[in-house]
């Protein structure tokens, strides 16, 4: 039972309690049961010797240990009840007043949620980027869509040239001696990938099939360390010239390629889709920047207990993504160059910043009297059994109508953050200078009836 809760901390207080006679007593026996099997006793076989002869023999004391593991956790629980305290962290310096048959006294000191102010949290401006979807834009995702559906051939008749697929057998030497990773046979190399050492996808370029030739590079300094800033000579052996031959890109290839008869079906339902994109986008964008604000707004000290437990949880979670996709945990971080610890502290900012929103919202909703009716609760678990396709019954086992309720409070609050934000144009990219376009199949056969009238003119004028 509590006898007395006192505040010693900014967010500790130091919690005194009790234990009775008569529940100090049923822990013990409940520790006997546990640990006469590993007890040895002159005269009985292990497990058999009575709990009074133990007592004798090594004092009554010796179970006294763990019977308070057994009894404290009950106890504590209903002092924290009793005073209204929420623990963020294990209990700590533990004092232990008095201990035997009359019973328990201890005390001990607990670290507490933080009692925050927050002000200002409606209203908050943040940038938001404009969906509208360019023309240019829907024009490269046909683009993308051509070139997905390009025909491979080879090419017999010319040099490799720039965006062809050079199939080559390469050995690279340093110094005249062969390094490990540096050699392959009959290696498909699209040019103008970007994919091998600034300079090797250049010197492809111009050679025929059959030829043998020398590729001379500089290994870039960010380079593994063998390798790092040495100069290395290839020898290639050019076998086959591969090139992607575009469709056409009008009605028939639509048809082909998606449930739509024309191209400007297609091309409205890209800028619909897009849109439907960049909108999402930049919702998602804005929202993370408001909140962002509204973490700022907590000033209040914040536990180092509950910042830590957050980085802990967010490294389970990237744990278990790692090791959901086959890799071993361990191994990803010694390629990462990481520990557990150190990564932990990556984590630490974005975890403060965690616990300063969801306390935020905790205070908002308290603030705003948000409430959250069982009805409310029971459609969010039936909206989680359709999510994970589980009876209701089945995660009402996993998930406490608590946690539901606080998640739903949380999401009520956050919605009165975000739907009173007001959003603040973000400030539109400098434009780049465009490189010339690829022409598609499309945009070829127009080019090629515009430059026609040019040429008679010219021939004209030549006369």
């Amino acid at each position: 039972m509590l006898v007395s809760a006192e505040k010693t901390g900014k967010n500790e207080f130091t919690v005194e309690l009790s234990i009775s006679a008569e529940s100090f007593a049923a822990a013990v026996t409940k520790a006997y049961h546990k640990e006469k099997n590993s007890i040895n006793v002159p005269g009985f076989r292990k497990g058999k010797a009575p709990k009074a002869m133990i007592e004798k023999m090594y004092g009554e004391s010796v179970f006294y240990d763990t019977a308070l593991d057994i009894a404290f956790p009950e106890a504590y629980e209903a002092a924290l009840e009793e005073a209204k305290i929420d623990p963020v962290d294990n209990p700590f310096d533990f004092d232990i007043k008095s201990i035997g048959k009359e019973g328990v006294s201890l005390s001990c000191k607990v670290t507490v949620k933080p009692e925050i102010t927050i002000d200002g949290y409606k209203g908050i401006t943040a940038k938001k980027a404009d969906a509208t979807v360019t023309d240019e834009e829907v024009e490269a995702d046909l683009t993308r869509k051509v070139e997905a559906n390009a025909r491979i051939i080879t090419v017999e008749d010319r040099a490799v040239a720039n965006g062809d697929i050079a199939v080559i057998d390469f050995e690279g030497f340093v110094d005249g001696v062969a390094f490990d990773g540096g050699k392959a046979e009959e290696h498909e190399l699209e040019i103008g990938s970007g994919s091998f050492i600034p300079g090797f996808e250049d010197q492809i370029i111009g050679h025929t099939i059959g030829e043998e030739f020398d590729v001379n590079v500089r290994f870039p300094s960010e380079y593994t360390p063998e390798l790092a800033d040495k100069d290395a000579v290839f020898k290639i052996k050019l076998h086959a010239i591969k090139a992607k031959e575009l469709p056409v890109l009008d009605d028939e290839f639509v048809k082909d390629i998606s449930e739509f008869d024309t191209l400007d079906e297609l091309k409205a339902d890209i800028r619909k889709t897009l849109t439907e994109q960049k909108e999402a986008a930049a919702k998602r964008n804005f929202e993370n920047e408001v909140f962002d604000k509204l973490a700022e707004l907590v000033t209040d000290e914040i536990p180092e207990a509950m910042v830590k437990r957050t980085a802990e949880n967010m490294v389970s979670e990237f744990r278990y993504n790692v090791e959901s996709q086959g890799i071993p945990f361990e191994t990803y971080l010694q390629y990462l160059g990481m520990t557990v610890e150190s990564m932990m502290e990556n984590y630490k900012g974005a975890a403060e910043k965690e616990v300063k929103i969801q306390l935020a919202l905790e205070k908002i909703a308290q603030l705003e009297n948000v409430e959250v009716s069982d009805e409310d609760v029971e459609t969010e678990y039936t909206a989680m059994a359709e999510r994970y396709s589980v009876d209701a019954d089945t995660v009402k086992k996993a998930i406490t109508a608590d946690t539901v309720k606080k998640e739903l409070c949380a999401r009520k609050a956050s919605a009165i953050v975000t739907d009173s934000a007001v959003a603040e144009a973000e400030e539109a990219p400098k434009a780049k200078k465009k490189a010339p376009a690829k022409k598609t199949a499309t945009k070829k056969k127009a080019a090629a009836k515009e430059e026609a009238p040019a040429e008679e003119a010219n021939t004209q004028d030549a006369e």
